[in-house]
């Protein structure tokens, strides 16, 4: 899982630095995802774009080492999806605070037109967020068919031969 978002971040850091780099002002037309340099000093949707980026950076520092707390408890008994899921949204949050770090501000390079320009890291969160959300989802599902199963064996055999199924009559 460490690898997996080592490579999520280190692809992403890399696709910044050549947005930075090679990327004019005006763009890339592509089609539905176009290539348009643009840099975030908030959060998500730029939440806390007036706040001081020493704090938008503590904040987003303490939240990515929550996730990492998680996923290295999750890595012990997590099944493949929620690794997977977990090693997505640790590297998008591992990137985006390297890239914050630097200078205050995380680079945007996704645009749409009708979304606010984005980034891989923020895909890899969003991605593994609802790849988590999915895996809880199944795993409950799963769990309470074996809650049923487990109930059905512990209760008593019933006689199929009497209406009540306890063997009078």
């Amino acid at each position: 899982m460490a690898a997996a978002a080592a490579a999520v971040a280190a692809v992403d850091l890399a696709a910044k630095a050549w947005a930075q780099q090679d990327l004019s002002a005006t763009g890339v037309e592509l089609g539905p995802v176009d290539l348009r340099l643009g840099y975030n000093p908030g959060v998500a949707f730029s939440v806390g774009a007036e706040a001081p980026a020493w704090l938008v950076i503590a904040v987003t520092a303490t939240i990515t080492a929550a996730v990492a707390a998680f996923a290295w408890r999750a890595a012990r008994h997590g099944g493949r999806a929620q690794l997977a899921a977990l090693a997505l949204v640790l590297g998008g949050a591992v990137a985006n605070l390297a890239d914050r770090a630097a200078d205050g501000v995380v680079t945007d390079y996704l645009h749409t037109g009708w979304w606010p320009t984005f980034n891989l890291a923020d895909t890899a969160i969003v991605t593994g967020a609802l790849l988590l959300a999915v895996t809880a989802w199944r795993g409950d599902a799963a769990q309470k068919r074996s809650d049923r199963s487990d109930a059905a064996e512990a209760s008593p055999p019933r006689d199929a031969s009497s209406p009540s199924g306890r063997g009078d009559v």
